[in-house]
């Protein structure tokens, strides 16, 4: 009967996963509650997972400055890591393989602690050359093969699979037309959330 009893609270354990990201995943210009984080995790609670996502987002953080701070963000008893780095490396030019090198270590400092981690991508621009772009790209589905972490494509896959990118800007996005309102959050997080709950069926089963 007391193996039972261990069972069933084992299974009831509130997992905590870390979002380690930029403004997007920090909620830039909305409030609180309507960013991407608090956004997600009521999605999640709403289909019955018991689960706390951590803020670890940092307006106009770099891959370099996730890196920076990876292991303090996994310090506390966390059992993911949702990795969304990248667009201001993009913004700022920075060498793909300056980004790829940054991510390399985020994800050996999570496997490192057994953490299991779901990257996500943001596709390059165009406007540094093909060379730049295929290299941006491919690091995302890469490092995820290398280290069996689940991949997210696009973190703004919500908003771009929508037909009209003039309307798409006008409606879901803030006046800025980099960050999403809080309707585009909501839709982000209706497009990220099934491979979310991937996330927490791997650490679950940790």
């Amino acid at each position: 009967m007391i193996l039972m009893t261990t069972a069933v609270t084992a299974q009831a354990e509130t997992l905590t996963i870390a979002a380690l990201g930029d403004s997007l995943t920090q909620g830039y210009g909305l409030p609180a509650e309507q960013g991407f984080v608090p956004q997600l995790q009521n999605w999640l609670v709403e289909r019955g997972h018991d689960v706390v996502i951590i803020n670890a987002g940092v307006s106009g953080d770099t891959t370099a400055g996730g890196l920076n701070r990876v292991e303090w963000t996994l310090a506390d008893g966390v059992d993911g890591m949702i990795l969304a780095l990248g667009g201001n490396d993009l913004l700022r030019g920075i060498p793909p393989e300056a980004s790829r090198s940054n991510l390399d270590n985020i994800l050996k400092a999570a496997t490192a602690q057994d953490i299991d981690v779901m990257l996500v991508g943001l596709p390059a621009p165009g406007n540094y050359g093909p060379d730049y772009k295929a290299a941006f790209d491919s690091m995302y589905p890469e490092l995820a093969a290398t280290y069996d972490a689940l991949h997210f494509k696009d973190f703004l896959a919500g908003l771009s699979v929508l037909p009209n990118r003039a309307t798409t800007l006008r409606k879901y996005m803030q006046s800025d037309g980099i960050h999403p309102n809080a309707e585009g959050v909501a839709l982000i997080v209706d497009a990220m959330g099934p491979t979310v709950e991937q996330l927490l069926d791997r650490a679950a089963g940790s």
